[in-house]
């Protein structure tokens, strides 16, 4: 399928891995030129020449913490106003709700919901001047169903999905979509960092934290990265524009809800 958005520009962020470089690589195909960025200067690069080679397109990369006003800042000036805008960050760590404090709630706020709504203000009057644009946030699947030791995480995005359910409602009839995909677990390094914390607590390898993982998911597999890249693209597709608000679960039916 012909997406329609070759030679459009995207701001990718956390894209030197996961399910950000599953999304920046599915952009790449598409004919999307790309403005990557994640912490790591030489992961950032290395993955970025691999998609130049692979597809032919013009790719910025800028080394920077998107969750700082100053990275905010470097990384919106080499944009320059891009039609799609991808945002992500790290979830904030696993624990216990006694455990957590003032200063731990407004970092994941500051990363998972205050980082994505920055960016979203920087970058939606130019896609609203221009009659058109797309917006996805990688958020988590527990806006839809909370996981119990990811409270923090709980919490950022579920505030993120508030303000999006407004604005997507507010930009839409300039042609600007904003919507958000729900990952549940895959193959990422993420995982790997929970499923090690299940086998450390549980006395498990690793190998079978994440067998005992897979079991509760109807699909029994983690999902890719590529196949979460894909439903990004389709999002920021002309395909797609009628698609305004929405909250798309990916995670192989492991959320157990009708709606």
């Amino acid at each position: 399928m012909d997406l329609g958005i070759r030679g459009k520009r995207a701001l990718v962020c956390a894209s030197s891995k996961g399910l950000g470089l599953g999304c920046a690589a599915a952009l790449a195909e598409a004919g999307v030129d790309l403005v990557m960025n994640a912490r790591g200067a030489d992961a950032l690069e290395s993955a970025a020449e691999d998609l130049r080679a692979r597809h032919g397109v013009r790719i910025v990369t800028v080394a920077a913490d998107i969750t700082t006003a100053d990275g905010r800042a470097e990384v919106l000036e080499a944009a320059a106003s891009p039609d799609i805008l991808i945002t992500n960050a790290g979830g904030p760590p696993p624990g216990n709700w006694s455990d957590w404090d003032r200063d731990d709630f407004i970092a994941a706020l500051d990363a998972n919901m205050l980082t994505p709504i920055a960016l979203m203000k920087a970058c939606l009057p130019a896609m609203m001047d221009r009659g058109w644009g797309r917006v996805v946030n990688i958020t988590s699947q527990s806006v839809k169903a909370p996981i119990a030791a990811l409270g923090l995480s709980n919490t950022a995005r579920t505030g993120l999905t508030g303000y999006v359910a407004g604005t997507a409602r507010q930009v839409a009839p300039s042609g600007v979509t904003i919507n958000n995909l729900l990952p549940g677990i895959h193959a990422t390094s993420r995982a790997d960092s929970l499923d090690r914390g299940v086998a450390e607590a549980q006395g498990l390898s690793l190998e079978e934290a994440r067998a005992q993982r897979e079991k509760t998911i109807p699909a029994r597999r983690y999902g890719t990265p590529e196949e979460f890249g894909a439903a990004c693209a389709f999002l920021c597709s002309r395909h797609a524009g009628f698609i305004v608000g929405q909250n798309v679960l990916l995670d192989g039916g492991a959320t157990n809800a009708t709606i």
